[in-house]
C-alpha cells in the first residue's frame, strides 16, 4: 500500500485491480521486437554461409564411356568441351588421324580448360596455366597434369572412355 492508502502492487486482497495483469512496459516490448529483428537478421545472414560450406551430397554419375559426337563435327586442330558424367571433358582433334581427350578440369583451382588452336595447347583462363597435348603442365600454377582419357572411333562416332 502507498502512503495515501492506495494499492500500488495489485496484490492486496481488497484491490479492485487484483485480477488484471500488470501492464507490460513499453521498453520491454520494444526490446523484444528489436531482439527478434536482430536474431532474424543474423539467421538470414548465416544460413546461406552454412549451406555453402556444407553442400548437399550429389551422387556422381558412374560414367566410363561417352559419345562425344561424329567424326565430321570437329575439324582438325580444334577442340570442344563435352559432358563426361557430371564433369567436363576436352576432346581435341589434333590432325586427321589423331584424337586426344582430357579431363577439362584444371588441376590448380578446378577451372574449365580450353583448347587454343593458335598455339596447339590447352589453356586455363583462371591463372594462365598451360598444358601440352599430352596433358603435362607447360607453364603456370597447375601442380599436376590433366587426366587423359582414351579416344576411339567407332563407325562415324567419337567415343571417350576412362583409361584402363
Amino acid at each position: 500500500m502507498g502512503a495515501d492508502g492506495q494499492c500500488t502492487e495489485h496484490n492486496c486482497k481488497d484491490c479492485p485491480n487484483r485480477e488484471q495483469p500488470a501492464p507490460v512496459a513499453r521498453r520491454s516490448a520494444v526490446s523484444w521486437i528489436l531482439s527478434g529483428g536482430v536474431a532474424a537478421s543474423l539467421v538470414s545472414f548465416f544460413y546461406p554461409i552454412v549451406r555453402f560450406l556444407n553442400p548437399p551430397n550429389i551422387a556422381e554419375a558412374a560414367v566410363d564411356e561417352v559419345l562425344a559426337g561424329k567424326v565430321g563435327d570437329l575439324k582438325a586442330n580444334s577442340g570442344k568441351i563435352v559432358k563426361f558424367g557430371n564433369k567436363p571433358a576436352l576432346l581435341v582433334h589434333v590432325n586427321d588421324s589423331e584424337w586426344k581427350a582430357f579431363s577439362a578440369v584444371c588441376s590448380h583451382l578446378n577451372c574449365t580448360v580450353q583448347y587454343q588452336d593458335s598455339t596447339s595447347q590447352i589453356w586455363c583462363a583462371c591463372h594462365n596455366g598451360i598444358y601440352d597435348l599430352n596433358g603435362r603442365v607447360v607453364s603456370g600454377p597447375p601442380p599436376k597434369p590433366l587426366e587423359e582419357y582414351a579416344v576411339r572411333i567407332r563407325a562415324d562416332e567419337v567415343i571417350i572412355s576412362r583409361r584402363g
